[in-house]
């Protein structure tokens, strides 16, 4: 069963909300489950008034409260939500801008080369089943460009398996970007059952080994402010 968000801060403008794995930010119209999406509006109903409703493809309307990023299913971690309609704003903008900050804790397979590094693709979504993304390179100038950067923490082994303890850093916002871009330079996210679906699930993963842990953006006063969500029971510390 599927953990409850928990809300990590909270003001009169804006929620900070560590969201666990297994649970869908919001339904895609075709399936009934539990969301983010439906958790909060049960907490807190004046966010029904909040952010922009997405119509699906099936035509149902779709409240989105506060809402101004996204994780995906299986990616635990940190989610900032507006409170009011001028923070939904102004956090829109910011996201826009590129000046709202994440970082990301990831177990990958591998021992990554080099201390760092930025990668500078295009996200692409293949036209076959099963249908997933993945990057092509591109100049940092196309506007299509996704970029991510990553920071070694720590390398190692399991099972006979090299693996690196990475910081990561999307510097744009496309879906499975981190997932993607990661695969792409042949560090695969461990247990991701679309990029390394072939590859032993070290330290008993059942998800990729992705979680979000700190998110960093400007209020509209101009301060500058930054919280964390802890690591996820699942998500051994072996640095």
């Amino acid at each position: 069963m599927t953990q409850e968000p928990r809300i990590i801060a909270e003001t009169a403008e804006f929620l900070i909300v560590d969201k666990p794995a297994g649970l869908i930010v919001h339904s895609d119209g075709r399936t009934k489950e539990p969301s983010l999406a439906e958790w909060l509006l049960e907490k807190f109903s004046a966010l029904a008034k909040v952010g922009e409703p997405w119509v699906s493809p099936q035509g149902e309307t779709i409240l989105l409260p506060g809402i101004v990023h996204r994780l995906d299913r299986t990616t635990s971690g940190i989610m900032l939500i507006a409170k009011t309609p001028e923070m939904y704003t102004h956090l829109k903008s910011e996201f826009q801008a590129r000046r709202v900050e994440k970082a990301y804790r990831a177990y990958v397979y591998g021992h990554v080369e080099g201390e760092d590094g930025r990668i500078v693709a295009e996200i692409m979504r293949s036209k076959v089943p099963p249908k997933k993304w993945y990057a092509r390179p591109c100049e940092e100038n196309d506007p299509r460009a996704a970029i991510t950067e990553w920071r070694l923490v720590a390398r190692g082994e399991s099972s006979g398996e090299k693996y690196s303890y990475i910081d990561v850093y999307p510097k744009t916002g496309r879906t499975h970007q981190i997932r993607v871009h990661l695969a792409s330079i042949g560090y695969p996210i461990i247990a991701d059952h679309l990029y390394a679906a072939d590859r032993p699930a070290l330290f008993n993963f059942k998800r990729p080994a992705l979680h979000a842990y700190v998110i960093s953006f400007l209020l509209p006063s101009g301060e500058k402010v930054a919280y964390a969500a802890p690591m996820p029971s699942d998500f051994p510390d072996l640095k």
